[in-house]
């Protein structure tokens, strides 16, 4: 019976059997007969492990680590690509790799890599259903675990192996990330995913007290740089007050030696200011006083100047009056002549207007009557090609109409004629089998027709006009032979009647040499007769 499943939301289906190729992997489905559902958590797992690892110096020391590790839901759209794709993308910090340099994704190591084609849950589903088929005391959870923490256990030692502990120290971002790194590369051929990592506080190995010796050794150093720096912060405190004690009486004394000198500066500053002030009081009263002066004797000549200027406006002023008079006359006389011009020019340009309108309005009927002409040449023509077209139309319809029934009409005969050629041969059929069958029914059909009679009637339209050469041979004791007549009859013994059969053959073989022109073979038959009816010795007979 088939039936519905429908996964948790931290869950997948892994569905394989009739009608699909490998695995189906989704939330939901039907699940029919000669199908296999599983269903498979994605939520992932915490892996805690405790390592005893060695550095490049032969350094033991115990490595605690936690990675948080679960399959990797997002790697869903390989499965989508084609099916000559080889290259799968692995997510992370590192280079793509095919499928044909990584250990993990070769199709020798691993058949099921060329059927999951980089989807991170079909992998997961696959490593299940190898941990089911594989582990039978323990469940997929605990096999899964194993798989993880042989593949941390084994990628951390390999590169703590290869550096040295101050490396491991001072660079622990990096060493955390190449941690990363590797331990993904080789959990991506079985669809996981680390979430996190988190690398603890390295710790000493048993019978190895390096760490414990480097913390004392870094206790002590930082006590005694403590020391140190107390001592250096003392003397720094008693030498630098007793620098700011001294640069403080430098300061004030300098202070006080500025204070005198900017005094008596400023001082003598007030004097020069003083002096200044009356000189400068003395050469401004001296400047107003000509500057008096100077106005006055500006103002007076100012006045005799505009004065003259008056004068000269005022005879200026007669004079235009009197230019004026003589201008609007000459300008009245002007002004008339121009009118009269205007005038006259006005009227020739209204009679040419008048001229130009009329032309444009004679060459604008000429153009609508020339419009109208030649649109109702166009609307004719045009009404003559509706028709024609109409026309044609109407004919090619109508022998496309003819065409069209006389096919039916043929299509019809030969239906017809098919029908007719049925029901005869079922006629036959019948009358076949009332004559006693095909040959009874044929001698039937022959006499109907006259078949008979018309061969005989050929084979006598054949024979007329021949004049044939009928021999006749007759046995030893009648008499010989005879052309156009038979000897006497009588009573023969079996013997001669073979004698006679045997002596008939070379006359019968000249008859047909004769007639049709063969000559039968002399070893056969012996050699024939001549012509003028002398005859050899054929076979001891002549």
């Amino acid at each position: 019976m088939a039936s519905y499943r429908v996964a948790a939301p931290d869950e997948y289906l892994a569905i394989t059997g009739m009608g699909i190729k490998s695995v189906r992997i989704c939330k939901s489905a039907w699940v029919f007969p000669f199908q296999r559902c599983t269903r498979f958590s994605v939520h992932p797992h915490d892996y805690a492990m405790n390592l005893q690892a060695m550095t490049k110096e032969k350094l033991q020391f115990m490595l605690p680590v936690v990675f948080t590790v679960g399959p990797d839901v997002n790697s869903r759209g390989a499965n989508t690509k084609s099916a000559g794709q080889r290259l799968l993308d692995l997510p992370g910090d590192h280079d793509n790799l095919s499928a044909t340099h990584h250990p993990g994704l070769n199709e020798e190591t691993n058949p099921h890599a060329r059927e999951d084609r980089g989807d991170a849950l079909m992998k997961f589903a696959m490593l299940l259903a190898d941990s089911t088929a594989n582990s039978k005391s323990t469940n997929s959870q605990q096999f899964v675990e194993n798989i993880v923490k042989g593949v941390i256990e084994g990628e951390t030692r390999v590169l703590v192996s290869s550096m040295t502990m101050e490396e491991i120290f001072t660079e622990r971002e990096v060493f955390k990330k190449r941690i990363y790194r590797n331990i993904q590369i080789e959990l991506d051929q079985f669809g996981l995913k680390i979430y996190n990592a988190n690398v603890k506080e390295l710790k000493d190995a048993p019978n190895s007290g390096y760490f414990e010796a480097l913390s004392r050794k870094a206790h002590e150093g930082a006590t005694n740089q403590a020391r140190i720096d107390v001592a250096d912060a003392q003397l720094r405190g008693n030498v630098g007050e007793a620098q700011r004690k001294g640069e403080q009486d430098r300061e004030i004394a300098k202070i006080n030696a500025e204070t005198a000198v900017q005094k008596t500066e400023r001082d003598s500053e007030r004097a020069q200011a003083e002096a200044q002030l009356a000189t400068r009081k003395t050469v401004l009263e001296r400047d107003v006083s000509i500057a008096g002066i100077e106005a006055k004797r500006a103002t007076e000549a100012k006045d005799q100047e505009l004065k003259r200027e008056v004068e000269l406006k005022r005879a200026a002023a007669e004079v235009e009056r009197l230019r004026a008079s003589d201008v609007v006359k000459a300008t009245i006389a002007r002004e008339s002549k121009q009118q009269a011009a205007d005038a006259k020019a006005y009227e020739t340009k209204r009679d040419a207007d008048a001229k130009a309108y009329e032309v444009e309005a004679q060459a604008k009927a000429d153009f609508i009557r020339k419009k109208q002409v030649v649109e109702a040449e166009a609307y004719k023509i045009k009404q003559e090609a509706d028709a024609e077209a109409y026309k044609t139309t109407q004919d090619a319809d109508a022998r496309n109409y003819a065409v069209i029934k006389e096919a039916e009409a043929g299509l019809q005969a030969e239906l017809n004629h098919a029908k007719g050629l049925e029901a005869m041969a079922n006629a036959y059929i019948k009358l076949g089998q009332a004559f006693g069958g095909p040959e009874g029914l044929l001698q039937w059909i022959k006499i109907k027709e006259g078949t008979y009679i018309d061969l005989a009637k050929a084979q006598a339209a054949g024979l007329q006009g021949l004049n044939p050469k009928i021999s006749w041979w007759g046995g030893a004791n009648q008499g010989g032979s005879s052309s156009g007549e038979g000897g006497s009859g009588g009573n023969v013994s079996q013997v001669d009647a073979v004698r006679n059969l045997y002596t008939m053959l070379p006359p019968l073989m000249t008859t047909i040499h004769e007639q049709t022109g063969i000559t039968m073979p002399e070893w056969q038959y012996g050699r024939l007769q001549n012509a003028d009816g002398d005859g050899k010795k054929v076979n001891g007979t002549k």
